[in-house]
């Protein structure tokens, strides 16, 4: 064989192999749908955009993305409270049981803030802490939002507290991506 036939054979060859590529994306596209991953997040990884940056809480307890910036995710005592004991439960935790996360909640808050306890932040512990009231929708509510000003949507849902009614909540965020560089003041001493 020539040497052009040979280039024009390798072409060929290479078209036929991207063919049968792109028939298995296709593939794994359908699958994924069927699974219920929308267009969005596929778009997103076929873009490339789905980078997902170490969350790091600082020995001061701040929450930061090691995603080159280092971004600061900035929330108020309770709520940042709330988000520092679901992600020390990886195994999630369902509401009503939230009761029994009290006394560890209450540690996680007195870290935060540990010049005072006031009545009032002791009754937003308990609302919070009562399956039957909102509160601790309320609070997972501004923790989706404020990843959702910070990080592209298919990407700030893994950070965010969420679940099913009646089952666990949790963070999906695979744990080997987050650092603990804080001591903290649950059981778990993670």
């Amino acid at each position: 064989m020539e040497k052009k036939e040979k280039v024009m054979f390798s072409k060929e060859l290479e078209q036929f192999h991207c063919f049968i590529l792109l028939d298995e994306v296709k593939e794994k596209v359908r699958k994924l749908k069927a699974y219920g991953v929308d267009d969005a997040e596929i778009v997103a990884v076929m873009n490339e955009e789905e980078l997902f940056p170490q969350l790091v809480v600082t020995e001061d307890y701040r929450i930061v993305l090691a995603d080159g910036a280092n971004t600061e995710v900035k929330m108020e005592p309770l709520v940042k409270a709330v988000y520092l004991l679901f992600l020390s439960h990886p195994e999630g935790i369902v509401l009503k049981c939230l009761p029994d996360y009290k006394k560890e909640l209450t540690q996680l808050y007195i870290q935060l803030r540990p010049y005072g306890m006031t009545d009032r932040v002791m009754q937003s512990i308990e609302d919070v802490t009562n399956p039957m009231l909102n509160s601790i929708n309320e609070k997972c509510a501004k923790i989706r939002k404020i990843f959702s000003e910070i990080l592209p949507k298919s990407v700030s849902r893994y950070y965010a507290i969420s679940g099913k009614r009646g089952e666990a909540k949790k963070i999906d965020l695979v744990r080997a991506n987050v650092v603990w560089r804080c001591k903290m003041p649950c059981s778990q001493g993670l």
